[in-house]
């Protein structure tokens, strides 16, 4: 069932999503060659505890998954797209890390990812990011009253295919409201037109998944968790939650 927000939800979701946009900078902010993926998470955690927030992520265990999610980011570096579990490896120089995290806050989730290089960049992965970036952006500006949820998938598809990169086959954007996943789903890819009503009120989150290599298909590490790209090229994840509303799309998640 889809929940349309009214605008005291959506004001609520904003503060949700704030607490999400301050983790992320606190977090982008120190990585840093030599820091562990398990440093960032504990960085997160102090973001939500100081905000008297908890996690939508830890604890988390959808059907697909052999244990509960145990941290409160998702930190994929390289060839990992999505779903990476922080551990003990220490980042470094010229890791591409991509860092997904939510907030619950007053009842309401906020959701959001960013990716970024540690050390010294390689050129190809600033480009893999900022094509990333530009996908998410064509997806926010067609989530307009009236379009479809395939107006916004043919936008963040269109930027990935003409640049030749790969979409992870299967993954996608979700509504989001007071839980972290909700109705509709939200492809990366499809057909103008098509798909579920953008309504005012409507709340999704908008996360463009982009491969190097151009390659759709995925790898599941022994986890059960981490998505690898199967050519073992790198990929790039960034996202926000954006509210439909009559004045135009809204993004809940930035600082």
């Amino acid at each position: 069932m889809v929940e349309l927000k009214s605008e005291a939800a959506l004001a609520a979701m904003r503060e949700a999503g704030r607490v999400v946009a301050t983790a992320l900078a606190q977090v982008e902010r120190a990585a840093a060659v030599g820091v562990s993926l398990l440093e960032l998470d504990e960085v997160a955690r102090g973001v939500l505890r100081e905000a008297g927030a908890t996690s939508p992520f830890l604890g988390y265990r959808p059907s697909f998954a052999p244990v509960p999610f145990p941290a409160v980011i998702c930190a994929s570096v390289n060839d990992a797209v999505v779903h990476g579990i922080p551990d003990g490896y220490r980042l470094r120089d010229g890791d591409l890390v991509s860092i997904d995290c939510g907030a619950v806050l007053d009842g309401w989730a906020g959701d959001a990812a960013v990716s970024f290089t540690v050390g010294t960049p390689r050129p190809e992965d600033l480009r893999l990011i900022d094509t990333t970036r530009r996908a998410l952006e064509a997806g926010i500006a067609a989530a307009l009253v009236g379009n479809r949820t395939g107006d916004i998938a043919h936008a963040v598809g269109t930027v990935a295919r003409t640049a030749r990169y790969g979409l992870l086959e299967g993954f996608g954007g979700h509504g989001i409201g007071r839980r972290m996943h909700e109705d509709p789903h939200l492809p990366n890819e499809g057909r103008p037109g098509r798909g579920f009503p953008l309504k005012p009120g409507l709340v999704l989150a908008i996360e463009p998944m982009l491969i190097a290599g151009g390659t759709d298909t995925h790898t599941t590490d022994p986890d059960g968790w981490t998505l690898r790209t199967t050519d073992a090229t790198r990929a790039a994840h960034i996202e926000h939650t954006v509210a439909i509303t009559e004045s135009g799309p809204r993004i809940l998640t930035l600082p």
